[in-house]
């Protein structure tokens, strides 16, 4: 059953039924699902999710879908990994990798909201759907909707890393490349909404889209063996992600799944793009738009749509925000490679290298659970990393050849020296 009571606005608090309507038309503020928390108790249990399936469905009961979903079968519950060769490197005791780069099919955290969003696309009987894309929910917007058996559009900016171009052209979309930024190409695509009435996955179904990002949440209190982290560290692009996975973890506590350890959420942006944490340090909620100007493109957005509530969720949480330059995540991503056998895209790197500050700041005590938000795979952002790693020399198939080679490399030699 449905626990959906309608949309609700989350400025003025106007309620309107469920329908593919995104902004209040009282206030003009978002609309946000509203459920039926006193229906679920005693209905909605550990014991009901832990016997769906092992996929972010498990959470149906959670999530505003009428019917059965329409793809996302094998997405989500991706590993909740304990990083003990990484946590041993930033001195903490008590470290998890929440592993989305692995999240079937796309590899990004994506595929919660879109496997959300086409599902209700297909419940209000849209034959096409779209979305405005930093290339990772361009991706995962084209797979779900062939799965779906839907036309789909994806617009996106110019210049995005060439695998995600790609990621998206396999699955038989209409790819629109477009002469701007993203925050330019989301304004277009609200446009297109409104004259080809399309559903367009980050725009006029948003309120659904982004209840999808909650399982993120859910899964890692669920594999924590029903327990919060006292930290957790997540990516700010939009905003989506962030206020969401706190969100889920206020159900949980609403519903007396998991007891209340007062849970501290902290906001991660690259330094070419980051009008969230700039508004955190400078203790404003107003969010300055941006030009952005960094190689972690999936989350270079300059002015977020849901960047207040992103803000608004860190300090009441008592959390904190960093931002990381471009150096430092690069090296991020090599470390958590490294020591994790994790290959992250950018955005994942600056997530890490955003709590290695939080760390080294003492505003994440080394002694408490801490939880970093990996949401992209590496694979399709190679451009990040291609200059960064060595090329070796080719050798004939001969041993000698193999000796010399041995010797000659300076790394190796290095570090058998040590060894002997």
């Amino acid at each position: 059953m449905s626990y959906v009571l309608g949309l609700k606005c989350k400025e003025c608090g106007h309620r309107v039924p469920v329908s593919p309507v995104h902004v209040c038309e009282a206030c003009f503020g978002p609309y946000e699902v509203e459920y039926d928390y006193q229906a679920m108790r005693g209905r909605v249990t550990r014991q009901s999710i832990e016997s769906g399936p092992r996929s972010l469905w498990r959470y149906k009961d959670l999530l505003p879908i009428e019917g059965e979903p329409q793809t996302g079968f094998h997405s989500g519950f991706t590993p909740l990994k304990r990083a003990h060769r990484l946590g041993r490197e930033l001195g903490v005791s008590q470290l998890w990798i929440k592993d989305d780069s692995c999240n079937y099919p796309t590899y990004s955290y994506k595929e919660r909201v879109v496997s959300v969003a086409i599902s209700k696309a297909v419940e209000f009987g849209f034959d096409t759907v779209g979305c405005a894309s930093t290339g990772n929910l361009a991706n995962s917007t084209a797979a779900h909707a062939a799965e779906a058996g839907l036309r789909c559009f994806v617009m996106i900016p110019h210049d995005l890393e060439q695998g995600k171009v790609l990621g998206s052209l396999v699955f038989g979309p209409q790819v629109v490349r477009i002469a701007g930024n993203y925050d330019e190409v989301n304004r277009l695509c609200t446009q297109i909404a409104d004259k080809y009435g399309w559903a367009i996955v980050n725009v006029n179904l948003r309120p659904y889209y982004t209840e999808g990002a909650k399982t993120h949440g859910f899964e890692i209190a669920e594999q924590l063996g029903w327990k919060l982290p006292q930290h957790t560290i997540i990516p700010t692009a939009g905003g989506t992600i962030l206020p969401k996975v706190y969100k889920a973890y206020k159900e949980l506590i609403e519903l007396g799944l998991v007891e209340d350890n007062r849970p501290k959420i902290y906001s991660a942006q690259a330094a070419g793009c980051n009008p969230v944490v700039k508004a955190i340090h400078e203790g404003t909620d107003n969010i300055e738009p941006q030009k952005p100007r960094t190689l972690a493109k999936s989350i270079a957005i300059g002015n977020p749509a849901d960047g207040l509530y992103a803000y608004q969720v860190v300090t009441q949480s008592g959390g904190w925000g960093e931002s990381a330059t471009d150096r430092q995540i690069v090296d991020a991503i090599k470390l958590l490679a490294k020591t994790e056998g994790i290959w992250t895209e950018p955005a994942g790197g600056t997530t890490l290298a955003a709590a290695i500050k939080l760390i080294e700041q003492g505003r994440i005590p080394r002694d408490e659970s801490i939880v970093i938000s990996i949401t992209g795979n590496g694979l399709k952002t190679q451009e990040a990393v291609v200059d960064e790693l060595p090329v070796r020399r080719v050798i004939e198939p001969k041993i000698t050849d193999f000796d010399q080679w041995m010797e000659q490399e300076p790394e190796i030699s290095d570090r058998l020296a040590t060894v002997l």
